[in-house]
């Protein structure tokens, strides 16, 4: 499946690569509730997909988080 090898890939990516990936997922997410708004929004399934992955990659940072404090 996707989410299973995109869940691989984020658990092999360090916390700044993480960090940036969530960045670069909500710069997405504000484009298109952007192009939503105007009308101009093709993909509607793909806003939340992206909201999907924002929550998966903040997740796994969160875990990595937890793992390195104990």
């Amino acid at each position: 499946m996707k989410t299973k090898q995109r869940l691989s890939d984020l658990r092999v990516m360090s916390d700044d690569q993480l960090g940036d990936e969530v960045l670069k997922l909500k710069k997405e997410q504000f484009n298109l509730r952007f192009q939503r708004a105007t009308g101009q929004l093709e993909n509607t399934s793909r806003v939340r997909v992206v909201r999907r992955e924002i929550a998966r990659a903040k997740t796994v940072a969160a875990q990595k988080r937890d793992t390195a404090k104990k």
